[in-house]
């Protein structure tokens, strides 16, 4: 797993400083010195903000936001790359305008050299390259940023592909988390509107997704599983996996010689059948959905290949989505109630598919599902694109601040995702008619006698679980009221900005009382001609009246500083 440290002060942190100058100049470079001046990083650093022209930061800054972020990702490397795409996945965490954007995020990165990928391979599997294959080809097929492919052949000539990991990503990718994690830290004692979405969360959240990305024997284990529920479909064929050469850096699998999806000229040269690979090619999505609940979740048109017979091939299984019965359940339900119309049942079963920290208004969620039904249930299924009803869901969920959890997002992205390649290879496919016996079959299971027996069965062994519970845990209450030890807390949240002003302004009375104090003291003791004398007053009313004027001086500068008299 990656191992990350918070960094306390970064100017000790030595190891990381070019590399937090180029971030942060990279920041300034969009845009972004609001920020950098906000989380009072330049007490760490001094950043050469000389380089960047007046000029030029006028000509970003007309960018939107969302479009600044996604270039200076772009610009930041490999780990900023997959954050922004592992974020355009998280809709529960950023809001629509950025993960429009931030899935425009490409691997767009140069290979690295082949006497590198041979050093690779031959450290992980402890033998020359030689001894592994007859043949290794130099260049690589392909190139991301965390690894690059090699096509190869084994030994006794079956044709694979080696996916090698980039040397030194793993060092890389824990700097720029442990950065990203001080980054977050500031942000969240600094920015107060963004303590919402916990920034920490977010990195290390992402710490762990990218710690699963970079070990290949986790996308092995996806292939192999793909394959088992995969084995009575004719329709789609899963590459091999070769075990035995296949490490947490080096991944060898099966060669598919096949054609790309979006390539509709060679599917035509070859004589395939483009509507019998869509229908199939939307099938095989919600087979693995509402069937299985496993699914490939990045199933873009380089991912999918086509193979002689129609058939389906996907060769990247990097991100994969799971989904359980139960919320596969309740999805199948929430398209049923759009359809029929029944926008109160609608609004029930979206915050049931949906988590938040505050169960909002129901009437005007559901007047928002009321306008979306009444905008697409009367246009034709031909005109609906699930793209298009997923981005206006978006909007509605996070105007009433609902969050939609990461795997149910990735499956409608992925239904999305597979329409539109099945819009391109044939015009006249219609994804919401494709999904509807789907979503009737999940209804009716539901139903079955089998389904059932199991489900009264479930609820029996919980019960008398909860029977035998019982005695015990009052048991142990008691023992605890017995003893003292039970205690009740409140929590009062929102309430730090109040008590904050209150604070101010006890603080800002008692003050004000004392200076008082000491001008009415100081008088008093002018008055009755107390010893010592200086110029024939009394010195000690003097130094009251000294100190009264001198605090009441830090006073009125410090209301000014507020712009508040």
């Amino acid at each position: 797993m990656l191992s990350i440290r918070k960094i306390g002060i970064i100017g000790r942190a030595y190891r990381h400083l070019n590399r937090y100058r180029h971030i942060l100049t990279v920041l300034f470079k969009y845009g972004f010195g609001d920020l950098v001046d906000i989380l009072k990083i330049e007490q760490y650093l001094e950043i050469g903000l000389q380089m960047i022209s007046r000029k030029r930061r006028e000509q970003v800054e007309k960018l939107s936001r969302a479009e600044r972020v996604r270039m200076v990702m772009e610009e930041l490397g490999p780990t900023f790359v997959k954050l922004g795409q592992i974020l355009s996945t998280r809709p529960d965490l950023i809001s629509v305008e950025f993960i429009h954007e931030l899935s425009k995020l490409q691997d767009n990165v140069p290979p690295f050299p082949y006497i590198e990928a041979r050093r690779i391979i031959e450290s992980e599997l402890g033998k020359p390259l030689e001894d592994i294959f007859r043949h290794f080809e130099n260049t690589p097929l392909a190139a991301a940023s965390i690894g690059q492919v090699h096509r190869a052949q084994l030994k006794d000539g079956e044709e694979v592909v080696v996916k090698v990991q980039r040397p030194g990503i793993r060092k890389t990718i824990e700097v720029d988390l442990e950065i990203m994690l001080h980054l977050a830290s500031l942000m969240e004692r600094h920015l107060e509107e963004l303590q919402v979405h916990r920034p920490v969360r977010i990195v290390q959240e992402f710490a762990r997704t990218l710690g699963k990305e970079i070990d290949y024997t986790i996308e092995a284990l996806h292939i192999e599983r793909f394959a088992r529920q995969s084995m009575a479909d004719p329709t789609v064929y899963v590459p091999k996996i070769f075990r035995d050469i296949t490490t947490e850096r080096v991944l060898t699998m099966e060669y598919i010689d096949g054609i790309k999806a979006s390539e509709i000229d060679r599917i035509e040269r070859e004589g395939l059948d483009r509507k019998i690979i869509t229908a199939r090619g939307a099938d095989l999505i919600l087979r693995q959905i509402f069937d299985h609940g496993f699914f490939h979740a990045d199933p873009h048109p380089g991912n999918i290949f086509v193979l002689q017979d129609n058939i389906i091939c996907y060769i990247d299984f990097g991100m994969m989505g799971a989904i359980d019965r139960q919320t596969r359940e309740d999805f199948a339900d929430l398209i049923y109630t759009v359809v029929n119309r029944d926008e109160s049942r609608a609004t029930q079963m979206l915050l049931k598919l949906t988590e938040y920290d505050e169960k909002p208004d129901v009437r005007p969620l559901e007047r928002d599902l009321t306008d979306f039904i009444g905008q697409h249930l009367y246009v034709p299924l031909k005109d609906l694109q699930m793209e298009k009803l997923l981005q206006q869901l978006l909007k509605i969920l996070s105007r009433h601040r609902l969050q939609i959890p990461q795997d149910l997002f990735l499956m409608m992205k992925a239904l999305a995702t597979v329409e539109g390649i099945g819009l391109l290879l044939d015009p006249d496919f219609e994804m919401i008619k494709q999904i509807t016996p789907f979503i009737r079959r999940v209804k009716m299971a539901r139903y079955h006698p089998k389904r059932m027996a199991d489900d009264i069965a479930r609820s029996g062994v919980e019960f008398v679980q909860l029977m035998q519970e019982i005695p015990g845990e009052t048991r142990e209450i008691l023992k605890q009221m017995k003893q003292g030890k039970i205690k009740m807390e409140f929590e009062h949240k929102g309430l730090e900005p109040m008590l904050s002003t209150h604070d101010q302004i006890s603080n800002r009375i008692a003050f004000a009382i004392v200076i008082a104090a000491l001008i009415i003291g100081s008088a008093l003791i002018v008055l009755s001609k107390t010893p010592p004398f200086l110029f024939g007053i009394s010195f000690i009313g003097i130094i009251g009246f000294l100190a009264a004027a001198v605090m009441g001086l830090w006073l009125l500068i410090a209301i000014l500083k507020k712009g508040r008299l």
